[in-house]
């Protein structure tokens, strides 16, 4: 069965009470339909003159910038219309950039990850629309790593950042509507809000189960696998490991020059975590960390849905804090507006967690403290499916 996103229902039918509105359009380089058209094109065949101007989040309009700390700086694109970065000076919309607008359109991809800055663009738009008084529409896509499993400790309030502001897991399980759901009821003043649901996707399909196209939603998670272990791997952004930016394989691998990779497999190996397999690994980025020269670890390869991409990242933390304690560092502020906080418990969620790995409590050890946690979220999470 074909699944039909949000953003063709839009077109077909959802969008035509709003021929003659005046709308912005949040999205991104990934934000097309099965033919690979742009979702700007689709919009504007169906509702000719309605779109007056463009949002982009991290990355750009156009998913060209690199890396965290990158300002987007504003443009127009070949209509004239305005395009205003929501990564550069300001992450939220403005009061004069929505002065104007009937509604405001949303339809970006989401990779089911907290730190995964889109879902946040997101929350600030429906906390500027809440006070404005303006309609935000979601044109809701599957979550591309399934909408059953979840995993990871919820954010903890002295950890919001942006690319953390709920309390929600590493792995959420939910659709960029959903979280819209459950963003908008934690807000002082919710946004008049519309989900223009799915079709033909259910909770258990990823995306390799849809007809779906895949259109890398960031420069470096260029496939469905990239985003499958980066629940996980996002967490070397904080430290002097290499998740491979640089490299054709970007979060699939993960190294640094100091690593003996026959001995991180081998004891990664003795865990017998679920899922995935791995070999090792040597590569050289191109640039980010470490670039031009040879990091050594090892490459991911999940293979099934019972693969838990944080608690494995955070066994492969362990040993390496075990492993290689002089030469591992974490990284120093800034990190994503962040000045004065590490940037490993921004991403983790948590204060604690990096420390109790460094001290040596084992990563299933940690992971049995945030069930409880997860298991009231799983409960609110029931509340607000869409599917």
């Amino acid at each position: 069965m074909k699944t039909v996103i949000g953003l063709e229902k839009f077109i077909m039918k959802d969008g035509m009470p709003y021929q003659k509105a005046r709308l912005g359009l949040l999205a991104n380089q990934a934000s097309v339909g099965h033919d690979y058209v742009h979702a700007i094109e689709l919009i504007d065949e169906a509702l000719p003159g309605a779109v007056a101007e463009l949002f982009g989040p991290q990355h750009g309009w156009a998913g060209e910038k690199q890396d965290n700390m990158v300002e987007s700086a504003h443009g127009r694109d070949r209509q004239g219309r305005p395009v205003y970065s929501l990564y550069g000076e300001t992450r939220r919309p403005t009061a004069e950039m929505l002065a104007g607008l009937d509604a405001l359109v949303v339809d970006l991809v989401d990779v089911g990850t907290r730190v995964y800055t889109f879902a946040h663009t997101m929350s600030h738009c429906l906390e500027e629309a809440g006070k404005a008084g303006l309609e935000v529409i979601i044109l809701d896509r599957p979550n591309p790593i399934g909408g059953v499993e979840t995993e990871g400790n919820l954010l903890s309030d002295n950890c919001r950042s942006f690319v953390g502001l709920h309390p929600i897991p590493m792995r959420h399980g939910l659709t960029l509507g959903e979280l819209a759901l459950l963003i908008n009821r934690r807000l002082e003043k919710p946004a008049p809000l519309k989900i223009v649901g799915c079709e033909g996707w259910r909770r258990e399909m990823y995306f390799t189960d849809t007809s779906l196209p895949w259109v890398y939603p960031s420069p470096n998670l260029p496939t469905l696998e990239c985003a499958w272990v980066y629940p996980g791997q996002v967490l070397w952004e904080g430290t002097n490991i290499s998740e491979a930016r640089g490299t054709t394989r970007p979060f699939n691998l993960v190294g640094a020059p100091f690593i003996d990779a026959e001995k991180l497999f081998q004891r990664l190996k003795m865990l017998d975590l679920p899922g995935f397999k791995f070999r090792e690994a040597d590569f050289q980025p191109t640039f980010h960390k470490w670039a031009g020269e040879m990091c050594h670890g090892l490459e991911l390869f999940p293979v099934d849905k019972s693969f838990k991409p944080y608690l494995t990242s955070l066994a492969i933390l362990q040993i390496i804090l075990e492993e290689w304690p002089d030469d591992f560092k974490l990284k120093e502020p800034p990190y994503e507006y962040e000045f004065d906080r590490r940037p490993i418990d921004l991403i983790l969620g948590r204060t604690d967690i990096f420390d109790r790995l460094a001290s040596g409590e084992s990563a299933e050890s940690v992971e049995k403290t945030w069930l409880p946690d997860l298991e009231r979220f799983n409960q609110t999470k029931s509340e607000i499916l869409l599917y």
